[in-house]
């Protein structure tokens, strides 16, 4: 879609982001379309996840708050390129295929995503304006065996930033998600090239939800957690800015020193700590008490056999 059917979209929602009704004709007044030109925008957003309620005499109103980003604060205020998309397939996506020209702490930013993924290739629902999409590039020269940590790094600063931000009760479930409240709220994407002359390119993508829709949240088949209801709104700019900062700083600290300085981090946010759990490595499952990660930034568990480091796998409790 062309940015200037985005530009009208983002005027219509601004006219809407008191959450109160507004009428049609009001909104066509605002921004120079007519009535009809306004419905057709109004109907392509519900394609974007964007729920707008039309009341017949009263207008139109959002059924759900959407926040969007401020691309000239948030340019100005990281360092490095930073690509800011209404919508793209997906910023991990971006960020890969641009690898060779792009340098170490370069940021794509979405608004929406039409092919959001997760681990495992799973889908993420990516909504329009609702949560955070992102994607950080970084190249490194540690050898691709020393980089398996980096989820684990990656969520110790995501809950750094949130914490810094008053966002409280935040969980890490091994590998790459972060909770709130005991449900997902946010998960990590990390993938790997390989450049010959330059070693290991990462992209480290992150997604975190901010203000589920309704209609978005019942296509999620696990539960989930936003910030929709903590007490003050938080400026997804700001957010953007701050974990650009965490992110950089905690990529550096884990390059020079390996995965040891965090463990203390992951361990104090750990869900599992102490739990009994099982591992689920198809065919197979490891049932044992869960005693955190290793240097590595393997799992820990207590089996009959004795302690055990594990590098792949899913965990979940124990419900026996």
């Amino acid at each position: 879609m062309s940015n200037q059917h985005w530009s009208r979209k983002r005027q219509i929602l601004q006219l809407l982001s008191a959450q109160r009704f507004v009428s049609g004709e009001t909104i066509a007044q605002h921004i120079g379309l007519s009535r009809g030109a306004v419905n057709q925008h109004i109907d392509a957003m519900a394609e974007y996840g964007i729920d707008i309620y039309s009341v017949k005499g009263k207008g139109y109103q959002l059924a759900s708050a959407v926040s969007l980003i401020d691309e000239a604060e948030l340019i100005a205020n990281i360092d490095k390129r930073c690509f800011y998309f209404d919508e793209i397939d997906s910023t991990n996506a971006f960020v890969m295929g641009h690898a060779a020209e792009l340098a170490s702490g370069d940021f794509c930013v979405a608004e929406y995503q039409s092919q959001g993924r997760g681990r495992r290739g799973r889908a993420w629902q990516s909504p329009y304006g609702h949560h955070l999409y992102t994607s950080l590039f970084w190249r490194s020269q540690l050898a691709p065996q020393q980089l398996m940590g980096l989820s684990l790094v990656v969520g110790c600063a995501l809950v750094k930033v949130l914490q810094d931000f008053g966002v409280t009760e935040l969980g890490l479930k091994w590998p790459n998600d972060i909770y709130l409240e005991g449900r997902k709220l946010a998960g990590v994407l990390v993938e790997l090239g390989q450049n010959q002359t330059q070693g290991v390119e990462l992209v480290i993508g992150i997604g975190l939800n901010m203000n589920m829709p309704a209609t978005q949240g019942n296509q999620i088949d696990q539960p989930w957690s936003d910030l929709s209801h903590l007490d003050k709104s938080m400026s997804k700019t700001q957010l953007l800015i701050a974990l650009h900062k965490q992110l950089t700083l905690d990529l550096r600290e884990f390059e020079a020193n390996g995965l040891a300085s965090f463990i203390e981090r992951w361990n104090q946010a750990d869900l599992f700590m102490q739990k009994q759990v099982k591992l689920l490595m198809a065919p197979n499952e490891v049932h044992g008490a869960y005693h955190g990660i290793d240097n590595q930034g393997a799992v820990v568990l207590e089996t009959e056999a004795g302690m055990k480091s594990f590098i792949g796998g899913e965990i979940t409790l124990r419900s026996n």
